[in-house]
């Protein structure tokens, strides 16, 4: 039987196919846990709908999933990250059911979204909660089916846990985004190193001596300014919150107001997950030949319709390079304002999406069997399942560490032993 598909070109196949096993040799955790799963298959039956990115990682988890037993259907949770030779072997060679082409318009966009929850989920796995607000707002007659979510982003965890505080969220949903072998790695080691590749990729800058501005001191904007110091940039950090503020002064960073940040500027990166923090009354302040890009989830962090109707003209450099005309100043806008690392590069390091996507696994197999049990609103990680993914990170890498003896343990625990 066909499998169902949107794709660019099937005949792109062997080429993913390589480039999805180049990227195994480096996710050892999922690679143990596809091997339990095959023997075990803790989803058999579970029609899970997944909106991530289409890339050689995404493509590993999906492929655990299904050995596992559960039915899987894959869309784009971002159009310009997604590798069609990806797309293709999924289809091809891994027979899983693919809607994804890259650079696809947004009417297109929330068809494959659609055509992934036709397969009636009974979980559905986010990386920015699209197939979830679609649901909620189009397809109620399905929530019924749903056990439960996952949700990869900090954007996403942001926007469902506003609908579990308004009493909307119709499902439990795993903050698969919280869990410690998530945002401590995936988000500071693997958007730092990646949104700094996609970058000198799309642009050959030299970002040592450039002043780089960093909008947002969460997790993905600490590893970004780590990695962009160690380069040799002049780091400056925006922030609303007075406590991350505090921390960027203390880990050695320049911290002011984006308003002051814009005249002295050469790059400008978002990581805030909030809207516009980059805007005309900025722009205005920057310096003639300013970079500007985006590394949170949506392009809406920066307000791009009012770049275009204030500029005079608009041209493409090169790739993911274009050129915005203000007056006689000028100013680039990297691929489109949508993410930097997918768009202009590979993403995230397989080593390093290796303990998210087993984190999406295993919460897909804790969701199975605690279904019953859980509340319709956002839940972590459990620790157990952070814990072991860790362990098996570090056995993969050759890495031991000690361990608590039965003195120690009863010490912590007790609260008699005192000093």
């Amino acid at each position: 039987m066909a499998i169902k598909r949107d794709i660019a070109n099937i005949k792109l196949a062997a080429e993913g196919k390589k480039k999805i096993e180049w990227a195994e040799r480096s996710m050892p955790v999922l690679r143990l846990i596809r091997e339990r799963f095959t023997k075990q298959k803790p989803l058999k039956g579970i029609n899970i709908a997944a909106c991530l990115h289409v890339t050689t990682e995404t493509a590993n988890l999906m492929r655990t999933l299904k050995a596992g037993g559960a039915n899987t259907a894959l869309c784009a949770s971002n159009p310009l990250s997604t590798q069609d030779s990806t797309a293709a072997a999924l289809v091809k060679e891994y027979g899983i059911p693919t809607f994804a082409i890259n650079g696809e318009n947004n009417r297109v966009y929330y068809k494959h979204i659609n055509q992934a929850l036709d397969f009636k989920p009974h979980i559905t796995m986010d990386d920015g909660a699209d197939l979830v607000s679609t649901l909620h707002k189009g397809r109620r007659n399905m929530v019924p089916h749903v056990l439960a979510g996952t949700e990869e982003t900090t954007t996403g965890v942001i926007r469902l846990k506003a609908m579990s505080d308004d009493n909307a969220l119709l499902f439990p949903v795993v903050a698969v985004n919280d869990s410690k072998t998530k945002h401590f790695f995936d988000n500071r080691y693997g958007t730092g190193q990646s949104t700094l590749d996609g970058i000198i990729r799309a642009t050959n800058m030299l970002i040592a001596g450039s002043t780089v501005v960093i909008a947002g001191y969460g997790w993905c904007g600490r590893g970004v300014a780590s990695r962009a110091k160690g380069l040799g940039a002049n780091v400056i950090v925006t922030e609303v919150d007075p406590v991350k503020g505090i921390e960027a002064v203390m880990d050695g960073y320049q911290v002011m107001p984006m308003a002051k940040a814009a005249p002295q500027g050469d790059l400008f990166i978002t990581l805030t997950g909030d809207i516009n923090v980059i805007r005309m009354e900025h722009i205005r302040k920057m310096k003639d030949g300013a970079i500007i890009c985006n590394s949170g989830h949506f392009n809406a962090e920066i307000d791009i319709p009012a770049m275009k109707k204030a500029s005079k003209k608009r041209k493409m450099l090169r790739p993911q390079v274009e050129e915005y005309t203000f007056g006689k100043k000028k100013v680039c806008l990297l691929a489109e304002g949508r993410l930097i690392n997918l768009s202009a590069a590979e993403g995230h390091p397989a080593m390093v999406m290796d303990m998210s996507f087993a984190n999406q696994a295993l919460s897909a197999e804790y969701v199975v069997k605690n279904h019953k049990k859980l509340e319709r609103r956002v839940y972590v990680v459990p620790e157990k399942i952070d814990a072991e993914i860790a362990r098996l990170k570090l056995k993969s890498m050759g890495t031991t560490i000690d361990r608590l003896t039965p003195e120690q343990i009863e010490y912590l625990s007790s609260w008699e032993m005192g000093t």
